[in-house]
């Protein structure tokens, strides 16, 4: 009986690393398309050529020229589209650490599922943001309003004194209010009184003039019989203006025998209003708000970036990555490949042949590819972490104190005229 001949349809391994890639397969072959499929024919040209040289790259590097690569260009398209989406995380992460403080309650935008900015402002990461304290100034006019500065006072309310009634309802007082620019904005709330006093006519001419002043020039020195219209020495206005203030306050802290006490919504006033007492009393307040109510100033843009994962930050453009960059890439990208050639080979650990078998490298490239992309993401680290703005400022203070030492060696010429 004689051997049937056999005929199979293909000779060879079923997927073999061609030389070249072909343009035309880069878009089919990838998984997201982000750069493939961009609304800038240029920009998708040029991520499209640069994954079509990566497989002559790959090719290369791993021996396609003596050993078959059980590769599809595919797979090298796929893996250079990762190695630029990698770049763009570590790079974005980068400038998230550098720029966040700037950015907090700024406008974000809305993102599709690949990453890309949908909606907002063009992507932050291609932007030098402005250092403005952003996160330090808001946190010190929250400060700043509990010590009586800044926002510490919102609204104002007066009542009438009446002679011989000593307790008085701020919330009758505040709710019944009708036209002023709280009205509504309570609904029930609770509200923070800041100041309880009554208006006093102005002590401020008693300081700068006639004779029943401090009876001292700017400096506090005394000057007997002459006015406090004289004036013998030249003193700066601030000078002035702070002294007017610290004895407008020593009037209202030393002169007034009037106070007051709140419990719950009822205010006391202390003594019993008289007839020669004031007759109108106003109140300063604030109204506390969540933390998650906006201000009514408008500042505190609760809608907007909180977080690193707010800000608008998009994948980095392809046309916007350097020559260090594209590189990286190329790097990272074989080493996916690496990887994915030995998870390939690794599915058969040996092949028998007459006589013997074969054993294949497939262990050896997965860890390789994966030592390789480990050490890629550290070296990118280690030089972004280099290159954070606060080390920049760092190494220009050392450059101009360097600049300074070097100065002092040179000896400087007398000119004699």
């Amino acid at each position: 009986m004689s051997l049937p001949t056999l005929r199979p349809a293909s000779t060879s391994s079923k997927s073999i690393l061609p030389e070249t890639g072909s343009h035309g397969n880069v878009n089919k072959s990838l998984p997201y398309k982000i750069y493939s499929l961009n609304s800038s024919v240029l920009y998708s040209r040029n991520f499209i050529s640069g994954a079509v040289d990566q497989v002559a790259h790959t090719y290369k590097k791993l021996g396609g020229d003596v050993l078959d690569i059980e590769l599809s260009d595919g797979n090298i398209y796929a893996a250079y589209e990762e190695a630029v989406l990698e770049y763009s995380y570590l790079i974005n992460i980068h400038q998230a650490n550098n720029a966040l403080p700037s950015f907090l309650g700024h406008a974000t935008g809305t993102f599709d599922h690949k990453g890309e900015l949908t909606s907002g402002a063009a992507s932050g990461s291609l932007k030098y943001p402005k250092f403005d304290y952003g996160f330090s100034r808001r946190v010190s006019e929250k400060i700043g309003s509990e010590i009586g500065l800044k926002d510490s006072v919102q609204y104002s309310a007066s009542f009438d004194v009446s002679y011989g009634v000593q307790d008085y309802d701020l919330q009758d007082i505040i709710s019944s209010a009708a036209g002023e620019e709280y009205t509504g904005k309570i609904n029930g709330k609770k509200i923070l009184i800041k100041k309880v006093y009554y208006k006093t006519p102005s002590a401020m001419w008693r300081f700068f003039g006639y004779y029943g002043g401090l009876n001292v020039v700017g400096n506090f020195h005394n000057y007997g019989q002459f006015s406090d219209d004289s004036s013998f020495e030249l003193v700066p206005a601030w000078q002035n203006k702070a002294q007017a203030l610290a004895y407008e306050d020593a009037i209202y802290t030393r002169m007034s025998h009037w106070s007051y006490e709140l419990r719950n919504n009822k205010l006391r006033l202390f003594p019993v209003p008289y007839s020669g007492g004031p007759r109108k009393m106003w109140v300063e307040f604030s109204i506390p708000s969540s933390n998650l109510d906006d201000d009514t100033n408008g500042r505190g843009e609760l809608e907007g970036v909180n977080n690193m994962n707010t800000l608008p930050f998009s994948n980095l453009p392809y046309d916007t990555i350097n020559s260090i960059g594209k590189q990286w890439i190329r790097r990272f990208a074989l080493a996916l490949s690496k990887e994915t050639l030995g998870q390939v080979r690794s599915k058969f650990a040996s092949l028998p042949i007459p006589g013997d078998s074969v054993t294949l490298n497939g262990s050896d490239l997965v860890s390789q590819g994966k030592e390789e992309q480990n050490a890629l993401r550290e070296e990118l680290k280690a030089t972004l972490a280099e290159l954070t703005y606060q080390k920049i400022a760092e190494q220009e203070a050392a450059s101009v104190d360097a600049a300074e030492k070097v100065l002092q060696r040179i000896p400087y010429s007398v000119f004699v005229g």
